[in-house]
């Protein structure tokens, strides 16, 4: 009985070291594939989305200027034609 225990602790302990050799290999290959990943999103030129959201925010501020200067302009271009008749009567 006591060579039975012997092989079948044997078998458990071989078990136990292909599970951690597993592991390990699980775990280099998942950071092998993160650092690839990496490599390949960088070559990519994506931008963060810090300076998405920096870059959103100035193209919103000038549209918002644009509108501004549009609304001014036309209000120029209104008031030009009233001021060229007050001109030709005098």
């Amino acid at each position: 009985m006591q060579t039975r225990n012997k092989v079948l602790d044997d078998i458990s302990q071989l078990m136990t070291n292909a599970m951690g050799v597993a592991q390990g290999a699980k775990t280099e290959a998942e950071t092998a594939l993160k650092s690839m990943m990496d490599r390949w999103l960088a070559d990519r030129d994506f931008v963060t989305r810090e300076e998405f959201d920096t870059v959103r925010a100035m193209a919103q501020k000038a549209r918002e200027e644009n509108a501004a200067l549009s609304a001014r302009l036309e209000a120029l271009e209104a008031a030009k034609p009233a001021a060229k008749k007050a001109a030709a009567k005098k």
